[in-house]
């Protein structure tokens, strides 16, 4: 056996191995770090616009290309064809926050998903500690970027994220959009609602769909949502699938803490409290009334 042949093989492997495999920025991300996702169908003039809008330098920076065949792959099961459309446009940055930031995001001329919909869904995929920007050069979806979000979030950090995991956030984002389209929830319940019920789950840890109906139903409540039957059925599905594929609802609320704050900020609004306040007065005035009707009976 030649042995300084396959030391010579071993080093050479080693060698390639170091050559083209991650490289630093990929492996190390760090707070600070940028990468940019692009619609595949941008005209060259709306990909150098979304560029500046976005602060970008196309020859330094990171730009990952999400293509209408994957937005596909991961929304056929839950929207139309003619829903997703033939054309990937919605752009968007991802720029990495130190650890315990937990997600934030805005958005432009993006009609379908809200940015607390964004939010959500990248922290049910395992996204972490980054800040989001999601835009188009008109009004659109907003579709792709949810793709390419967590294609971007992978390729910068080295994260894989498992292929049922992205499945299931897309079904989120579609769920809370139809819930949204409701003329008597609309979006920003819609989106409260969805993080009510993860900050059930986390703080009960369901280990049946029992458990996540109730979730469901508690949520209902809190946001002050009123949901048919099917409603509660269709989030039930998706959060008990969720609840199969061992989602750690622990770090999931973490990552969300600032759409938390704003539902706790809607339970204890003078909104809120000011219905409540209505319904305590009706009350009262119903007893009250019952009170004098029978002093006149007594009096007669």
């Amino acid at each position: 056996m030649n042995f300084k042949k396959i030391g010579m093989l071993v080093l050479a492997t080693l060698i390639a191995a170091t050559a083209f495999g991650p490289s630093k920025a990929f492996a190390d991300a760090a707070p600070g770090d940028v990468i940019v996702t692009l619609g595949a169908n941008l005209t060259p003039d709306q990909r150098q616009s979304m560029l500046n809008e976005m602060d970008v330098d196309e020859n330094s920076a990171q730009i990952v290309t999400v293509n209408n065949s994957e937005e596909h792959k991961y929304l056929d099961k839950y929207l139309s064809q003619s829903q997703i459309g033939t054309r990937s446009i919605s752009s968007s940055k991802i720029t990495i926050e130190k650890s315990g930031s937990g997600l934030t995001a805005s958005t432009h001329n993006i009609t379908y998903v809200s940015k607390d919909m964004y939010i959500n869904a990248l922290a049910t995929a395992g996204v972490k500690d980054a800040d989001v920007y999601v835009t188009a050069p008109f009004p659109v979806s907003g579709t792709a970027a949810l793709t390419g979000l967590i294609k971007a979030y992978e390729a910068k950090t080295g994260e894989v994220i498992p292929e049922a995991k992205k499945q299931v956030a897309n079904e989120e984002v579609v769920t809370t959009a139809e819930l949204g389209n409701q003329d008597n929830i609309g979006k920003q319940k819609a989106a409260d609602l969805v993080t009510a019920i993860k900050d059930n789950l986390a703080k009960n840890k369901p280990s049946s769909r029992a458990d996540v109906e109730q979730a469901v139903r508690d949520a209902a409540n809190q946001v002050n949502v009123k949901l048919s039957d099917a409603d509660v059925q269709k989030l039930v599905d998706l959060f008990d699938k969720m609840r199969t594929l061992h989602i750690n609802w622990g770090q999931v609320g973490n990552q969300m803490q600032q759409l938390k704050d704003q539902v706790s900020q809607l339970a204890n609004s003078d909104q809120t409290k000011g219905f409540m306040a209505q319904v305590f007065q009706a009350v009262g005035d119903f007893f009250s009334s019952i009170f004098n009707a029978l002093s006149s009976l007594v009096q007669k």
